[in-house]
C-alpha cells in the first residue's frame, strides 16, 4: 500500500543541501554527451551503465561516477547537466537548492574552470527566473588528492568568487582524514566562504569530531555514524549542526544493509538537525522525494517528521534570515492546509 504520508512529502517546499551535480548524470544523458563529444565509453548502452551501479561500497560507486563525468567536456555539457536536475528538482518542490560540483574532476583532464562553473551558474540563474528557485554553488574537493592540489584549485577559482558560496570536502574517506585539508579551510574561512565537508559516512565518527574541531565546517555531509559515539551525537544536538543524510545513498553504499536499519529516526530523536538528501541521485535509484518515500515507508516516521525534516533543510541552508523566514512561513502555510 502506498505510504499516505507521500501526497504531503511530495508537494511539501523543501530545499535539498546534499546533491553532487555531476552525480545526477543519468546514463541516458552520459551517452547523448558522449555522442556530442565524441567520448567512447567503456560502457556497450545504456542498460550495461546501470549494471554496473550494483555498488559495494563507495570506491566502486567513485570508479563509474568518474567515467560518467568524462563526458562533460564544454560549457553547454553543464549546462544541460545542471538544468535537468534543477527542472526535476522542481518537480519534487525543492524551492532551495544547494549544489556541489567537483571542479578537480574535470580541470585534470584539460576542462577550463570558466567552462565548469559558468555552465552550471547559467542554470542556476534560468532556475531562479524561470521557477524562483534559489540556490548556490559549493566547490568540493577530493580528499584523495593532496591539500596543494587543492590550493592550486582555490586559486584558479577565485576570480569567480562571485559564482560560489561555499567549500565542501568529498571523495573516498577512507585514509583521508578531514586534518588533512586544515589550511585549505582556514584560508576559505578567511576569504569568507561556507564550509562543509563529508564525515561520518564510511569513515569513523572521529572524523565528524576532527571536521567539527579542526575545519570549523558550518555542516556535516553524511555523519550518520555519529550515533556510534554518544557524546558526540549530544554535542550535534546541542550545538544545533546540521546532517545532510541522503538516505538511499546510505543502503546503496552499505552505510546501512536495508532502509528499515537506517538511523534517521534515532537522530530527530536526538534533536538533531537533520535533513534529507539525493546525494548522486542517478547513481544510488532516485532524487529527493524518492529519498523521502524510501525512509518514511520503512521507518515509523509520522507527519510531524516530515515538517520538521523540511524546517531543518530551511534552517540549515545558507540563506539570509529574511528567505529563510519566507521560506518557513510557507512550509507553516502548507501543513496548516
Amino acid at each position: 500500500m502506498p505510504n499516505p504520508l507521500s501526497p504531503i512529502l511530495q508537494q511539501m517546499p523543501k530545499a535539498e543541501l546534499h546533491i553532487h551535480i555531476e552525480g545526477s548524470l543519468e546514463p541516458e544523458m552520459i551517452f547523448a554527451l558522449a555522442r556530442r563529444n565524441r567520448v567512447k565509453l567503456a560502457y556497450a548502452s545504456v542498460d550495461s551503465l546501470r549494471q554496473a551501479y550494483a555498488f559495494t561500497d563507495l570506491q566502486s560507486f567513485l570508479d563509474v561516477y568518474y567515467a560518467g563525468a568524462s563526458v562533460l567536456l564544454q560549457e553547454q555539457d553543464f549546462f544541460d547537466m545542471t538544468w535537468a536536475y534543477l527542472a526535476r528538482a522542481n518537480a519534487d518542490n525543492v524551492v532551495h537548492a544547494e549544489i556541489f560540483f567537483d571542479p578537480q574532476t574535470h580541470i585534470e583532464r584539460g576542462v577550463g574552470f570558466a567552462a565548469i562553473i559558468g555552465g552550471i551558474h547559467r542554470a542556476l540563474e534560468q532556475a531562479k527566473a524561470q521557477f524562483g528557485m534559489t540556490g548556490g554553488l559549493i566547490m568540493c574537493f577530493l580528499r584523495h588528492l593532496s591539500e596543494d592540489d587543492a590550493f592550486a584549485t582555490l586559486e584558479l577559482a577565485l576570480p569567480y568568487r562571485d559564482k560560489f558560496i561555499g567549500i565542501g570536502l568529498d571523495s573516498a574517506e577512507r585514509d583521508h582524514p578531514p586534518e588533512k585539508f586544515a589550511r585549505l579551510f582556514a584560508r576559505a574561512r578567511k576569504l569568507g566562504l561556507h564550509l562543509v565537508a563529508h564525515a561520518g559516512e564510511e569513515g569513523p565518527s572521529a572524523f565528524i569530531k576532527t571536521a567539527l574541531d579542526v575545519l570549523h565546517v558550518e555542516r556535516i555531509d553524511h555523519g550518520v555514524r555519529c550515533t556510534e559515539d554518544a557524546a558526540l551525537t549530544e554535542r550535534l544536538a546541542r550545538e544545533k549542526m546540521p546532517l545532510t543524510v541522503c538516505p538511499l545513498s546510505n543502503v546503496k553504499l552499505r552505510v546501512f544493509d536495508r532502509m528499515a536499519a537506517h538511523n534517521l529516526l534515532h537522530l530527530l530523536e536526538a534533536g538533531i538537525v537533520a535533513t534529507v538528501n539525493s546525494d548522486d541521485p542517478a547513481y544510488f535509484g532516485g532524487y529527493i522525494n524518492a529519498n523521502y518515500d524510501a525512509v518514511f515507508d520503512a521507518l515509523p516516521l509520522k507527519r510531524r517528521h516530515a515538517y520538521q525534516l523540511a524546517r531543518n533543510s530551511f534552517d540549515a541552508a545558507f540563506l539570509s534570515d529574511t528567505v529563510r523566514q519566507q521560506y518557513l512561513a510557507r512550509l507553516d502555510t502548507f501543513f496548516r492546509r
